[in-house]
């Protein structure tokens, strides 16, 4: 069924976060109407976090009818379970029980090691520590390019056709690796290396179920600041 708004949808969270980025495209690409709350993340956390999330006071939380649905892969699969008929979208994971558990592993790869080296270079400011993350960023990213022709069938994303959980997983951390090339001067995912990384970065920003949700790299220091300034 498709989304409306007498569903009551609700996503807790802050708009430059990976994690609330991953939740945004699935209900869009669900079709699924809701109301984005941005929340404080910093203590004294927001009430309404705390009560949706008493277990980790984390972002994003998925309010759908007044229940709480926590962790941005739970949540994506939630989607994708919950909203399947009628909506004239296709389902986010493999339909495959190998391929969905392939997907999966990839996603826990990239919370543990690519998101780990975001955080780490964000603040770096010495030269030599930057290059080593840098080069650090690419042997991770590596893995991610020798695999995506096997996930995605040869086709153009990890999901085949079209945008998959994979995809998802992967494309929310775009925004803060073009953010951190431009503000380090660097080049993370560099396209003679990363080919074909390079080419799906391209055709996963231009996809309308992204558009508009995955901040341009100029907007990230704007709201980090503004997310900061509001704790």
């Amino acid at each position: 069924m498709a989304g409306t708004a007498t569903e009551d949808v609700k996503v807790l969270g802050l708009a430059l976060s990976p994690f609330v980025i991953r939740v945004r495209i699935a209900l869009r690409l669900k079709r699924v109407e809701y109301e984005f709350v941005e929340v404080r993340f910093a203590e004294p956390k927001s009430e309404i976090l705390v009560k949706s999330n008493p277990v980790y006071k984390k972002i994003p939380v998925l309010l759908h009818r007044g229940k709480p649905i926590c962790e941005s892969t739970v949540i994506v699969q939630y989607i994708d379970e919950e909203w399947t008929d009628g909506s004239g979208s296709s389902s986010i994971l493999p339909a495959d029980p190998f391929d969905r558990a392939i997907a999966r592993f990839w996603a826990v790869y990239i919370d543990d090691k690519l998101l780990a080296l975001i955080w780490a270079l964000r603040p770096e400011k010495e030269a030599a520590k930057v290059t080593e993350l840098t080069r650090q960023f690419r042997k991770v990213l590596g893995l991610l390019e020798e695999a995506f022709p096997e996930c995605g069938k040869g086709k153009g994303f990890f999901g085949g056709d079209a945008i998959g959980y994979l995809d998802i997983a992967l494309g929310s951390c775009l925004g803060w690796i073009r953010a951190l090339e431009k503000d380090k001067s660097v080049k993370i995912l560099d396209a003679e290396e990363l080919p074909r990384l390079a080419e799906w970065a391209e055709r996963f920003m231009a996809e309308e179920s992204v558009k508009g949700l995955v901040p341009e790299a100029d907007e990230y220091p704007k709201l980090y600041a503004a997310a900061v300034a509001s704790q």
